[in-house]
């Protein structure tokens, strides 16, 4: 019930932004000269202090919810890149005739004011943005952006596609040739997307597949193949004669053998790069194209040579393909854009609108819409969706302190999880995106559904449920949990998502209620010792900008009084909330009351909390600041440890597991407890998954005893008082010698301080790699993603204590283990230290892995062909202002 009432909500709030891109027609004449707000030049002056061309004043004010930039909420300005002409015919008719989104979107702002950026994507080049801003060009004074390259355009102006690149690599191509070759390639290879398919095919007087592993077959132009793509065409090399009938003839083999587990099924293209084709070619076509011209064939003349030019363009126009001639590297962007004008035309013609949605960029996904004329696209209107808007659908407290929500792709790609960690920090310790942060598959994250019955459920858009015995990494990976989760899940109509819900057994079954009256909740919550999630809703304060700059507890408060009674805000969490500061009030008191009375509280306590599942939190400090250690220890500082959005706190989740009236004793920073030791011996305070509490040094504390101790650690290990558990991490960043040979990921820990310092124990690290990455070349290290699997370690609380001695050659020390009744912790008292070495084995990746396939939904529209599709010849050029805009 409730996976379906959270999920019907989302759909109503995608649909509302669906309908923010469906603008109304609008009709237009030719217009000689417009002027117009140019994002970069606005608010700019020349030297007598009067606005440049194209500039003028542009009112801006920062606005918190556009991430605080300066804005202007009552115009939308226009982007042109830098290689295209601001005052170009076409771009003054464009930007002329869009005028009237203007007006669109600021209505669409009034109506929902949640929505955040708008924008039209001209197929002549300008991008139309909503709200207006100043645009800044890179430090060079370039602005490289260009709407029609990104991706969210490019799958709104055409249809999914299968593409076989064919170059020609013979001698004819080398030098400057070879090199706009390449970019070429590079080029196409960046107008595909999750729900296309690819392969590069390089030919001489054979065939070869630039990937041997691809031959024959088509792969998911995901981010990670197309990159690896890239990385071996940087490396061709021309020799040789060519002969282009093979090559096509190739091509079309793997096109016409497509199959249900592979290719998009709709549009089907080849793209030829050469310099000439000389030989009789024709028969191909008649025996693999003609006369149905299911393949379409988009051919690039490469360098200045003519002399086979008509050969070249007879083979794209006999095959409903494209013909371009690219005589420098400016010339390739495009160029290449043109083949995507054409593959749109059945969709123009049919007045086919459909609405796409993208996967996510960083943390927002696009909805996007295609605005058509006769035969012509004119371009794309789309909004910015913020997940964290959607996600906060499924509010935590319903769900339970180990509950989660979360939303994957047609292609199982995760567009919001709490464990998705899409940014990583570089060797400048700057927090960048990571190369694949959009295309991590479902199951790299929740890696126990080892058969992918989850996955495959969710892709074919199936609703139901499904019981999994986990283990659950938390506190950054380090401590395993072994819980037993119920998936529910479903499909969000109308999107190419589907929606899972996690709630675990013990945890969300039930909600306890209790009533409270408003004045006596309202007294309770405003204590100076109280403080809510302030990532939650409580209270909708996007909506009114007046309320954007209230906390979460003003507006819950405003609310409460009648102060802010248009609020919108959720009853059933303030009942719960105004239920947990009643009842939790008397703590107040009584922690008052030892710090004020004999004998007070015992030395070394700083601070005492307490966290309810409503997200309420009472904190008192028995230290001042000048005191404290662990001064950093709940601070808004401390995001892991304090109510989000995503999570419970590491510590509400790690206690709510922990048997009742035990104390549960957990590091989460690095704040350091030490006391009296022995100088002869070494004692620690270790915890549950075997990291110490305390030490006599203090730099020890927050370490894993393995890294201080390894031989210890071992025996406890041998004898079963510790157990290893196996956790796995598919969202890694490693360091990697990057070659071009490969660009598969190799497997290792994430902990490189941890496993460097575990020569106490023989430990297995899988290190999947290419063979070549042995040879000895110069080596660039980089971070690239990478599979791992490590060590989680969990005590058996059934032992209470042991003591054992380990002998070394002529040397032998000896340890007495104790647990601490009522706790989560052990006391160890060891001799001396002892460190063994440790063992690597590395193993190489297979090609399957790479070319292996995961169950998709393919997208419900395609639009591939049209009878009235005309030959689409190079310099056709149509006026975009001579026809009536049809929507």
């Amino acid at each position: 019930t409730l996976v379906k009432e959270i999920s019907d909500e989302i759909e109503r709030m995608l649909g509302s932004k669906m309908k923010s891109v469906k603008v109304r027609p609008w009709t237009t004449v030719g217009c000689c000269a417009f002027d117009y707000y140019n994002a970069m030049l606005i608010n700019t002056m020349d030297d007598e202090g009067n606005s440049i061309d194209l500039g003028g004043e542009f009112p801006l004010e920062e606005n918190e919810h556009f991430n605080k930039l300066s804005v202007n909420t009552l115009q939308s300005d226009i982007q042109v890149p830098t290689n295209v002409y601001n005052k170009d015919p076409d771009i003054l008719n464009g930007v002329y005739m869009s005028e009237a989104l203007n007006d669109v979107f600021i209505n669409n702002f009034q109506k929902d004011p949640t929505l955040t950026w708008q924008y039209f994507g001209s197929s002549t080049g300008f991008f139309r943005l909503y709200p207006g801003i100043k645009w800044t060009p890179d430090p060079n004074g370039v602005v490289a952006f260009d709407c029609r390259n990104r991706n969210w355009y490019i799958q709104a102006a055409t249809s999914p596609k299968d593409i076989i690149i064919v170059v020609d690599v013979s001698g004819s191509m080398k030098g400057l040739k070879m090199t706009i070759a390449k970019h070429t390639i590079n080029t196409i290879l960046d107008t595909l997307g999750e729900n296309d398919f690819v392969n590069v095919i390089a030919y001489t007087d054979y065939v070869r597949y630039v990937e041997p592993c691809f031959k024959g077959t088509l792969v998911q132009a995901d981010l990670d193949n197309r990159e690896h793509f890239k990385l071996l065409v940087n490396e061709l090399q021309v020799k040789g004669e060519g002969e282009v009938k093979k090559a096509m003839k190739e091509a079309f083999k793997i096109l016409n053998e497509v199959t249900n587990g592979q290719g998009s099924l709709c549009n089907q293209a080849i793209m030829l790069i050469t310099d000439g084709a000389m030989e009789d070619f024709q028969t191909v076509f008649e025996e693999f194209n003609w006369p149905e011209k299911k393949v379409r064939v988009f051919t690039y003349l490469i360098g200045r040579d003519m002399t086979f030019s008509d050969n070249v363009k007879w083979i794209a126009c006999n095959n409903k393909g494209y013909y371009t001639h690219i005589n420098t590297l400016a010339d390739v962007q495009e160029n290449v854009m043109e083949y995507l004008h054409v593959l749109s035309r059945p969709m123009v013609i049919n007045h086919d609108h459909d609405i796409i949605w993208t996967e996510a960029y960083m943390d927002t996904v696009v909805s996007c819409f295609t605005l058509l004329s006769h035969g012509i696209l004119l371009g794309v209107v789309g909004t910015d969706v913020p997940l964290i808007e959607v996600m906060m659908l499924a509010p935590i407290y319903k769900l339970g302190s180990h509950g989660y929500a979360f939303l994957i792709t047609n292609n199982g790609y995760i567009l919001a999880h709490p464990d998705l960690r899409p940014l990583y920090k570089n060797e400048k310790k700057r927090l960048k995106p990571k190369p694949n942060y959009n295309s991590v598959d479902l199951s790299e994250v929740e890696w126990e559904d080892t058969e992918e019955i989850l996955r495959t459920a969710m892709v074919k858009g199936e609703t139901g449920t499904l019981t999994l015995d986990v283990r659950a990494a938390v506190d950054k990976g380090k401590r395993p949990l072994f819980l037993k989760n119920d998936y529910f899940y479903t499909v969000i109509d109308e999107t190419p998502f589907s929606f899972g819900m996690v709630l675990t057994r013990g945890h969300g079954e039930y909600i306890f209620f209790g009533n409270v009256s408003v004045e006596e909740g309202l007294h309770d919550l405003m204590q100076p010792d109280l403080t809510i999630a302030n990532e939650w809703t409580y209270c909708e304060t996007d909506i009114d900008p007046h309320h954007r700059k209230l906390t979460q507890l003003q507006a819950v408060v405003r609310y409460l009084t009648g102060k802010e009674p248009e609020l919108e805000c959720d009853e059933v969490l303030l009942q719960q909330l105004l239920f947990d500061a009643v009842v939790t009030a008397p703590l107040e008191a009584y922690w008052t009351a030892l710090m004020l009375n004999a004998p007070g509280v015992d030395p070394g306590v700083e601070t005492v909390f307490l966290g309810t599942r409503s997200g309420l939190m009472r904190v008192i400090r028995y230290e001042g600041t000048e005191k404290r250690v662990a001064e950093k220890f709940l601070t808004p500082a401390d995001k892991s440890n304090l109510f989000t959005v995503d999570h419970f706190p590491v510590w509400y989740r790690l206690a709510a597991e922990y048997p009742p009236g035990r104390f549960l004793y957990y590091m989460p920073t690095d704040d350091l407890m030490s006391f009296f030791f022995f100088q002869d011996i070494n004692c620690y305070i270790v915890d549950n998954n075997g990291f110490i509490i305390v030490s006599k040094d203090r730099a020890d504390a927050g370490r894993f005893f393995g890294e201080v101790d390894g031989s210890v650690m071992a025996q406890l290990l041998k004898s079963g008082l510790f157990k290893r558990i196996a956790l796995y991490d598919y969202q890694a960043m490693c360091k990697t010698a990057h070659h071009h040979s490969s660009s598969a990921r190799p497997l290792l820990s994430p902990f490189y301080g941890l496993i460097a310092a575990m020569k106490w124990f023989p430990f297995l690290i899988l290190l999947l790699e290419s063979p070549t990455l042995a040879h000895k070349q110069k080596k660039v290290e980089l971070m690239q993603p990478c599979d791992t699997e490590y060590p989680g370690f969990i005590y058996d609380a059934t032992i209470t204590e042991t003591n054992s001695i380990i002998k070394c050659g002529r040397c032998q020390k000896m340890f007495v283990m104790q647990a601490v009744r009522n706790s989560n912790l052990v006391m160890l008292v060891v001799q001396s230290n002892l460190v063994l070495n440790a063992t690597e084995h590395n193993a190489t990746v297979k090609c399957n892995r790479m070319k292996s396939q995961k169950i998709r939904r393919r997208p419900e529209s395609c639009h591939a062909y049209h009878p009235h599709v005309r030959p689409y010849l190079a310099g056709l050029h149509v006026n975009q202002a001579d026809y009536l805009l049809l929507v």
